[in-house]
Parts: structure tokens; C-alpha cells; sequence
């Protein structure tokens, strides 16, 4: 049976019988739900999150049809197929959104799946989808094949400029590419948001640590409110108020718990009017102990 399987499994009976347990112990100490505060609490919400994906991948998967099954479904107008394409990546983002909220739960039991990758290839592939999301565009699937000169002329055009220090182009990082790519899109997709016209990412080796700094030209964040912003629906103090309303703080909060269980930490840096930085620090093997699973993520061929 393949590893994923068993793992799907394993997840699911612990679901269940998580959900059996709760169900019986408010049948013997019934709560009234008459806030939203404690409606929220009495929610599985694990369980939740995992029910989304069903739905999720069916839409998925019709969207995929209608765009690669002409031959069946018909042709699609030039209109009808940028639609459809829009649609199927702001899914996709959906699906992934649903696996990063799975990867916060993961973390919080400390579990990590371990791989070999290239922080750098990583780092540039998650810019891309920042800038998808932030421009509401849907970028060439050739950007995949774009030379580094074409990668960073894009990246500048759009006010994002990278600094990879050499070191970082010639490792590899043994750690859970997974959550790495979470934390990072947080923090990008965070600085996009906030930023004025620019976003500067630099990316250094020091002491078998990978440091990762993210700033932006944004309002800044006074030093009396640094401490709240890792908190869960907390928004930026000092940002204008159209863009606070489309924050939902959640982002931040989920980023700092899979740094801290991948060993590592994200530090911010910030005067007010002077923009922010924030600065992720993992270690570039992530190193089994006693409170941490770790198993070899499958290699894609």
C-alpha cells in the first residue's frame, strides 16, 4: 500500500474517532452555543478542513475536464477558456490554502516530513504565485521555462527585487519543503500586501542556519504592537483601514507555529512609516529528536 495511503488512513481513523469521543462527551456535559465564541470552540475543526477537500477536488476536477477534454466536452471560446483557467488556479489555491491549514495542525502535533530541495527554485516559484494572486493575473504556464535574467527582469518589472547570496544557489535543504513553502508565501504574500511600490527578499547562509529576510515599504508596524502580529486575527496597526478589512490575520499566526516546528523562528524588524522586515531562520537539516516525527517525503521523478 502506497505510504500517502496508509498516512490518509491513519488520519482519517484518528478523525473519527476523535469526532466519536467529542460527540459522546457533550451528550454527557451539553454546552449551550449561545455565542459565536463558544460556537467556534465546540467545532472539530480539523474535521472540517478535511471534509472541504472532497468538494474541492470534485471542482477541481470538473474545471480540468472542461479545459483538457475538448474532444468530449466541446471547444471553448478564447473568453471561455481564460475563465476557466482563472477559476481551476484560484481552486488549486483553495486546495492548497485547505492543505496549509492540515500543515499548522501537523505542526502543532511537531510531525515533519523531510525532503532535499533547492530553497532558491523554491523561494522563486512562490514569488510567481504571490504575484499571481496579488495582480489577479494568470501568468504564462511558460514561466516555468523562463531563464534567472527573464525571472528577475519579471520580478523587478512588478517592484520585487531578490538577493541570493551564492552559498544559498549551491545547497540543499533537508527539510519539510512543504511547510517551508507555507511559512515563505505567508510572508510574501504579507508583504506584497502591505508594501508601497517594493519588496526586497534576501537570502543567506550563516552558521548552517538559511536566513530568509522579507521587507517591505509599507506603513511599518510601531514597536508596541511586534509582539501582537503572531497572534490569530490580529491585523497590522497603523495600516489603512481598506486594507485592514481584507485581512483576516491568520497568516502570520500559522507561519511563526511551522518555523518554530521546523526548529526555526521568524523575527520582525520595523519602524513606523519605515516599512518592515520580516526574518525567517531555519536550519538547513532539520534534525531528528525525541518530540519530532520525521520521515522521507517521497522524491517526485
Amino acid at each position: 500500500m502506497p505510504w500517502i495511503v496508509q498516512q490518509i488512513k491513519k488520519q482519517k481513523i484518528l478523525w473519527t474517532k476523535k469526532m466519536t469521543t467529542d460527540s459522546k462527551s457533550q451528550k454527557k456535559h451539553p454546552k449551550k452555543s449561545d455565542t459565536p465564541e463558544r460556537f467556534f470552540q465546540e467545532i472539530n475543526v480539523e474535521f472540517l478542513i478535511h471534509e472541504l477537500k472532497g468538494p474541492i477536488s470534485i471542482v477541481e476536477t470538473g474545471l480540468r475536464s472542461l479545459l483538457e477534454r475538448k474532444e468530449k466536452y466541446g471547444p471553448l471560446s478564447p473568453r471561455q477558456e481564460k475563465t476557466l483557467k482563472r477559476a481551476a488556479k484560484n481552486i488549486k489555491k483553495t486546495r492548497e490554502m485547505v492543505n496549509g491549514l492540515l500543515e499548522i495542525g501537523r505542526s502543532e502535533a511537531s510531525a515533519c516530513i523531510c525532503c532535499r530541495f533547492q530553497p532558491s527554485r523554491t523561494v522563486h516559484e512562490v514569488v510567481l504565485d504571490g504575484l499571481e494572486t496579488e495582480l489577479g493575473a494568470i501568468f504564462d504556464e511558460s514561466k516555468e521555462d523562463w531563464k534567472e535574467n527573464e525571472l528577475y527582469q519579471f520580478f523587478s518589472e512588478n517592484g520585487v527585487f531578490i538577493d541570493i547570496s551564492p552559498r544559498v544557489n549551491n545547497i540543499e535543504m533537508l527539510q519539510d519543503e512543504t511547510k517551508f513553502r507555507q511559512i515563505f508565501l505567508n510572508l510574501v504574500t504579507n508583504a506584497l500586501f502591505y508594501r508601497k511600490k517594493l519588496v526586497e527578499i534576501k537570502m543567506r547562509i550563516k552558521n548552517d542556519q538559511f536566513i530568509l529576510e522579507i521587507t517591505d515599504d509599507g506603513s511599518g508596524i510601531k514597536l508596541e504592537h511586534q509582539d501582537t502580529i503572531f497572534k490569530q486575527y490580529t491585523q497590522i496597526q497603523g495600516a489603512p483601514s481598506e486594507l485592514q478589512r481584507k485581512r483576516h490575520g491568520l497568516g502570520l499566526a500559522g507561519a511563526l507555529i511551522l518555523a518554530r516546528c521546523l526548529g526555526g523562528n521568524i523575527q520582525i524588524k520595523s519602524d513606523k512609516e519605515q516599512g518592515a522586515t520580516f526574518c525567517l531562520t531555519l536550519p538547513i537539516r532539520l534534525e531528528s529528536s525525541t518530540d519530532r516525527l520525521i520521515g522521507e517525503r517521497p522524491q517526485s521523478s
